[in-house]
């Protein structure tokens, strides 16, 4: 890791694991601030403001600020400014989407909207998806924020983004572009947002199937931690390989 300096973070595995705190997380945070390393926290999940993140983190002792976490609804609402700047959108998802879509000059609404963006919300209602599904089929483009198809709460398995997106690609016949991790264009735009290089910066995360791959696809030094859902055993099976395998961050030497 010789002049590695600046560190892109996955949350959920990696500093968090549900409603707890990852032994060592707090010490890898210092341990970067203490050397005066860049960091970013990335997030695959599009629901809350990078405020709401900060508050989460801070409760369970973890000073990162808001301005340096990183969801998949910026890095979509980012994209949609690159394509067509000051559109419109109809968009499904919560707070942490609709106030990235508003903070790159779109208009949310259902009239002739550029855009149908679908991102995770607490319950999705069958009448806003009837109409995404009308709204693409009259051609509108179709961009969703992570391909997730479910994802854990204190209660079980619910379905996420990337499932809901399956069936309204079904019912459409246009499958959507997906924004967040695996694609490495989440990355690249969250290295642009540090003004950060490929080569200087290492990715951190806890899943083969969308850290690590996003991260070797950008051209990053991959560092896939087992403290989420990735056993030692089965990194063997992936055609690409991280380039560090730890057991935690608390291992990680800025």
């Amino acid at each position: 890791m010789d002049g590695v300096k600046n560190y892109l973070i996955d949350m959920d595995g990696v500093l968090v694991s549900g409603a707890r705190l990852i032994p060592g997380a707090d010490r890898f945070i210092e341990r970067l601030k203490a050397r005066g390393s860049q960091y970013l926290v990335l997030t695959n999940n599009p629901m809350y403001t990078p405020g709401d993140l900060a508050h989460r983190l801070g409760g369970h002792g973890l000073d990162v600020p808001q301005d340096i976490i990183f969801t998949s609804a910026i890095a979509t609402a980012r994209f949609l400014r690159s394509q067509r700047p000051n559109g419109k959108a109809f968009v499904i998802g919560e707070s942490g989407l609709t106030e990235a879509v508003h903070n790159v000059g779109y208009i949310i609404t259902d009239v002739n909207p550029d855009y149908v963006v679908l991102g995770e919300t607490l319950s999705y209602d069958i009448e806003l998806v009837t109409r995404a599904i009308r709204l693409i089929s009259q051609g509108a483009r179709f961009v969703a924020t992570n391909p997730d198809p479910s994802g854990p709460t204190e209660t079980g398995m619910v379905p996420a983004c990337g499932a809901m997106a399956a069936l309204i690609g079904r019912a459409t016949g246009v499958s959507p572009f997906f924004v967040g991790k695996p694609n490495p264009l989440m990355i690249r735009t969250a290295l642009n947002h540090l003004g950060l290089h490929s080569e200087t910066t290492v990715m951190v995360g806890d899943r083969m199937d969308t850290d690590i791959v996003s991260g070797v696809e950008a051209g990053l030094e991959t560092i896939l931690v087992l403290t989420g859902v990735t056993r030692r055993e089965d990194v063997a099976r992936f055609p690409y390989q991280p380039t560090h395998i730890l057991d935690s961050v608390d291992d990680i030497v800025p």
